[in-house]
């Protein structure tokens, strides 16, 4: 009977744990937060442009603490007219970096891809494998990359996900639009 109660309670205590993560903001990002985090995002930095902001704005989107790092997500900028990273929270030292000869951990090219965004005005999604934040192995992991405009920006964003299809991400940015 002994062994019930632990149970109970242990039970008990990993759904407060549960909760409090969430409440807390953990747990795993939607499809529909990555859209809307990426076009909040786009306009903040072309609002910024409009206003002679520019590169300034850029800062708060390579630090962890902000409403850019959410969930096991984060929004990171990338400059296609110089083919580098503008901005990237989890790994700063990433900025400034060439991403033509970047990529991913199966020895894949892709940022390019995600530069596409800057010629399709409802943005792109793109499959590349990259570890999650704290692992070295990389997981399969699809981001939406849209172009800020009036600036040299693409803001992309991720989640990872091992079932959801290119096809049924391009209809749910459509439909959110």
């Amino acid at each position: 009977m002994k062994l019930g109660k632990f149970f109970v309670v242990l039970g008990m205590v990993l759904f407060v744990f549960g909760v409090l993560r969430v409440a807390a903001g953990e747990g795993t990002a939607t499809p529909q937060e990555i859209i809307a985090k990426v076009q909040e995002a786009t306009n903040t930095l072309a609002k910024a442009a409009a206003d002679k902001a520019g590169e300034a704005s850029l800062k708060q989107f390579s630090q962890k603490e902000s409403p850019w790092v959410w969930k096991d997500s984060y929004v990171f900028v990338l400059n296609c007219s110089t083919n580098t990273i503008a901005a990237h929270p989890i790994k700063p030292e990433l900025a400034g970096k060439d991403i033509t000869t970047m990529k991913d951990t199966k020895g894949t090219s892709f940022f390019g891809q995600l530069c596409e965004a800057t010629k399709r005005p409802s943005g792109v999604w793109v499959e590349y494998w990259w570890p999650k934040p704290g692992e070295k192995e990389g997981s399969r992991k699809v981001s939406y990359a849209l172009n800020a405009h009036g600036t040299p920006y693409v803001v992309s964003a991720g989640i990872y996900d091992d079932k959801i299809t290119i096809a049924e991400l391009e209809k749910l940015t459509h439909s959110m639009k």
